[in-house]
Formats: structure tokens, sequence, C-alpha cells
């Protein structure tokens, strides 16, 4: 098993939903929390990608963590217009990565003792490295470096590369 103290890092924590399931982010891996805006979607992106976000001239690409897990997703109901970007560090050094969420529920501060660690087998990718105890029951912790595969990542930054060409050729400023 991982070291469950290296993907942790501290004790508080972001919690969202997606679909009818709750999952959590270490509170230290997201930068910010943003309300949905307007999203440009090249065509041929693929299913999980909703498209990107222009944050001050940055091509942000954003990944709808329902379609990239396979989950039933609240978009298609009103509960749609409360949905979340959660920006993200990306390990490469690029462009922040953001990841839609149905909604953002809480920020909880939990013992350490309340994590149950996860096999890493138990997941793709070893992406959900514990499961927190609140009072509404487990959450399933997410590793943001554990999200996607080497190869998603890769073809991330092809895509994302292509959409910052793209935004350059309208900036105007000079």
């Amino acid at each position: 098993m991982r070291d469950l103290a290296a993907v942790v890092a501290g004790d508080a924590y972001l919690l969202f939903r997606l679909g009818s399931r709750r999952c959590a982010l270490p509170r230290a891996a997201v930068r910010e929390v943003l309300p949905l805006p307007r999203l440009f979607r090249p065509p041929s992106l693929p299913k999980p990608m909703a498209g990107f976000l222009n944050l001050g001239g940055v091509a942000v690409p954003v990944i709808d963590l329902t379609k990239l897990f396979g989950l039933a997703s609240a978009a298609e109901t009103e509960q749609a217009l409360y949905r979340h970007i959660l920006l993200i560090g990306r390990p490469d050094g690029q462009a922040p990565l953001g990841l839609l969420v149905d909604r953002v529920l809480d920020l909880l501060r939990l013992a350490p003792e309340r994590l149950r660690a996860v096999s890493p087998e138990a997941t793709l990718n070893g992406c959900a490295v514990a499961e927190l105890e609140t009072a509404e029951g487990f959450v399933h912790l997410l590793a943001a470096d554990r999200l996607l595969l080497a190869q998603e990542a890769a073809a991330l930054s092809a895509l994302q590369e292509a959409a910052a060409a793209r935004l350059a050729d309208w900036d105007l400023s000079g």
C-alpha cells in the first residue's frame, strides 16, 4: 500500500459530490474553487473533457470527473447550475487542471484516525487512497496526481498546447 501520510498532506479535506457519490481531495491539492463559467469546447475532445477555461489568457483544461469515472451526473437537472470547477496544480508544471464536480459540499477537518487506507489495486490507477469517516458515512479520498493515466495526461498536455495556441491567435495586445 502507498504511504497514506504522503498522499493526504494535512487534516483538511474538500468534500464534493459526483452524481450520487461523495468524494474529497486534500485541501492542499486545491488551489481554487470556481463557479462553472462558459467553457470553450473544440470539436473531437475526449468524452471526459468538459472543455477549456480561459483563465487570464491561459487555456486551463477541465475534466468532468463524473464522465471520467463513468458516473451518472446531476448535469441534466437544474442542479447543473451549481456545478463547480476545482483548480488543482499539475506535477508537470503546466497550467492548472480544472476538475468539474457536481457541487462542492464542505471543507472538513478530520483527525488522522478517521481515515481508512484503500489498497491501490482496489481503484483504477490507485486514485482513491483512503476513505474518510464522516457523520454521513464514508467518503472516497482521491489523490489529485493519480486521477489520470499516463497516456491520458500526455493527451491532455497536447490538447492544452493546441488550445493555448488558439488563444494566442486571438491575442490583440501585441
